[in-house]
Formats: C-alpha cells, sequence, structure tokens
C-alpha cells in the first residue's frame, strides 16, 4: 500500500531542510512519495528542497491566491492519484519515525476511519500563542488520544475517503482548513482519530502577541472565521459548524458586544459604556487565571470577530477548481 507525504511551505527555509530529511527517510522505507507544495516562497526554501533530488517540487502559480487551504491542496493536487494514503505536513515540522507505519496499520484496522493523527510535540512553548493552545487543549481534553473532529497539526488520510470528497482542503480557507475537511468527512460518514503514537515535532514562529494578531488580520489569515462559514452554507453544514466550531460562537458574542457599545455610545449611556467595555476583560482575566492570559484572549476573539466580517464579504471560487501550478523539479530514482 502506497504513500503519498506533501509539504506545505512558505519562506521555511530555516527549517525545510530537516522536515524533508525526515520525511523521506520515513517515505523511502514504505516505498512512497515526497511532493513539496511552495505557495511562492520569497527565501532560500525551493533551493534548498532542490538539492533533494528525490522530492517532487511545485509551486502555486498565481501569488494572490495564495493561503492555508491552497497550501495544503497544492500538495494534494500534485500527490500520486494512485496511492492509498496522503499525509500532509508544515515545512515547520519534522516527521517522528514510525508515525507513517503506524497511522497505515491504524487506518488497515478501522475500515471506518477516513483520517488519523498522532502526538504534537511543540518545540516554541514560550510564546502566548502555543501557551494557550496548551491550556485549551488541556481544558478540552483535545491531547488525548480517541475520536476527533479535525487533525492539526497534520494527519494521514485515506485516499479513497479524499475522493469522494472531490477536493482535499478548501482553496478559499485562509485558516481553519483542516476543520473544514473533517466536517466535510464526517458529514460523509467517516470517523477521525488520534493514536498515541508521537507523530511531529512542531517549530512554529515566535511573535509578540498583540503584533501576531495584527498580522492575521492584515494577512486575512483572520478571515478564515467568515470563510468556514460561507462553505458551511453553500453545503447546508451549519449545524455541524454551530456544534464545533467555537471560534463561530466568540466570533458572534463579539460583533454582539459591539453593537452594544455602539448602541450604549450613540445613547449617550456613558456608565453602561464603560462598564460593558471593560467587563470582558475582568471575565476572560478570571477565568483565565492570568491577566496576561484574559488580554490575549479578549485580542484573539475581537480578531475572529473581524474575520467574521472580512471572511463572509469575501469572494469565493468553487473550491474543487483546480490550482494553476508550475512544476519545478520531478523526482529522481
Amino acid at each position: 500500500m502506497t504513500i503519498t507525504v506533501g509539504i506545505k511551505a512558505l519562506n521555511e527555509e530555516a527549517n525545510i531542510a530537516s522536515c524533508l530529511e525526515s520525511v523521506i527517510g520515513e517515505a523511502k522505507e514504505l516505498g512512497g512519495h515526497v511532493v513539496l507544495a511552495d505557495s511562492g516562497s520569497s527565501d532560500h526554501t525551493v533551493a534548498i528542497a532542490r538539492s533533494f533530488a528525490s522530492v517532487r517540487i511545485v509551486q502555486l502559480a498565481d501569488p494572490a491566491q495564495r493561503c492555508c487551504g491552497a497550501g495544503a491542496q497544492l500538495a494534494f493536487q500534485a500527490a500520486d492519484s494512485g496511492d492509498d494514503f496522503f499525509y500532509l505536513i508544515d515545512g515547520d515540522m519534522t516527521l517522528l519515525s514510525g508515525f507513517l507505519e503506524a497511522g497505515m496499520e491504524f487506518l488497515r484496522g478501522n475500515p471506518d476511519y477516513a483520517g488519523v493523527g498522532g502526538k504534537v510535540i511543540e518545540e516554541n512553548v514560550q510564546s502566548i500563542e502555543f501557551e494557550a493552545r496548551a491550556r485549551n487543549d488541556l481544558a478540552k481534553r483535545e491531547s488525548n488520544t480517541g475520536d476527533v473532529d479535525r487533525l492539526d497539526c497534520g494527519g494521514l488520510y485515506r485516499m479513497s475517503a479524499l475522493r469522494q470528497l472531490g477536493y482535499f482542503a478548501d482553496r478559499n480557507l485562509h485558516a481553519f482548513e483542516e476543520f473544514d475537511l473533517g466536517a466535510r468527512l464526517v458529514a460523509n460518514g467517516w470517523k477521525l482519530g488520534r493514536i498515541e503514537a508521537p507523530a511531529v515535532r512542531h517549530r512554529g514562529h515566535s511573535m509578540a502577541a498583540l503584533s501576531l494578531v495584527w498580522r492575521r488580520i492584515v494577512s486575512g489569515y483572520a478571515g478564515g472565521t467568515g470563510e468556514v462559514v460561507r462553505a458551511a452554507l453553500e453545503q447546508h453544514r451549519m449545524g455541524m459548524l454551530l456544534r464545533g466550531f467555537s471560534h463561530l460562537r466568540h466570533a458572534v458574542m463579539v460583533v454582539c458586544w459591539w453593537l452594544v457599545l455602539l448602541a450604549c455610545l450613540l445613547s449617550g449611556w456613558w456608565w453602561a459604556l464603560v462598564s460593558i467595555t471593560v467587563l470582558p476583560g475582568i471575565f476572560l482575566s478570571y477565568r483565565r487565571r492570568s491577566l496576561r492570559h484574559g488580554a490575549y484572549s479578549l485580542a484573539t476573539w475581537n480578531m475572529h470577530g473581524v474575520g467574521l466580517m472580512q471572511g463572509l464579504m469575501r469572494a469565493r471560487v468553487k473550491p474543487d477548481l483546480p490550482l494553476d501550478m508550475t512544476v519545478l523539479q520531478e523526482p529522481v530514482a
């Protein structure tokens, strides 16, 4: 049974060599293929990747189409369509030995599962973003094994399940493409799981909290909230979205908060305006047991509110339309 490992990358010159080294060794043992899908890097990512002769390298032809969903879809589009499995990994990760084999064994033994992930080892744990992720995972027990609704940070998928969908990742999505994929698979009757086996080491990018929030707004990443809603509306999956997509609930609460603040401002209710302005920050700081984490949560919730508006207003193209790509290197046996 064969496998393609797809790597999506953008400006990963510091990490791409170690990522490719880890993937090539594992894929070779399984007789698999490796594809690097570059979204238009302006650094030395592609030049470094070219030194790995066994890797197929493709690049997004139109940088204006660049987004998280397009990067993942490009990797899938360039995969060997005859393979039985497809594994997606980011360029800032390294694949851990043994996971692909363990994942394939799990899928062979569980024919009702479309995909499986493993444990993600975060190496950049100093930033508030990853502190918040770890805290949320612990609260929701998402770090445990079992059934999940998405495979964040990489997953191994059954090709036959993906072929039923017509496309892998929605090329319109600037974020949350894993959630959207999981929702479509579940709607088709499939399950997703996470097993004990360590899967990847994730380096990530460290950035100051407020700078990260602002970058996500101006880059369009925040708009993924509204884009996921648009996709769900088109495909009549809003019930599933309302149950499982907490970012939408946060965004709706924030928009309602904005409207209440506007009403207080227009009515001249100054004490109410001041009280309603500060109460969410106080509540979140108490809930997070930290003023720092409370402030970051408030900033990210507002980001999702902005993103809901951004994404709802963005034009969409049909998600199953092929992406234009340039083949930069074909593998040498």
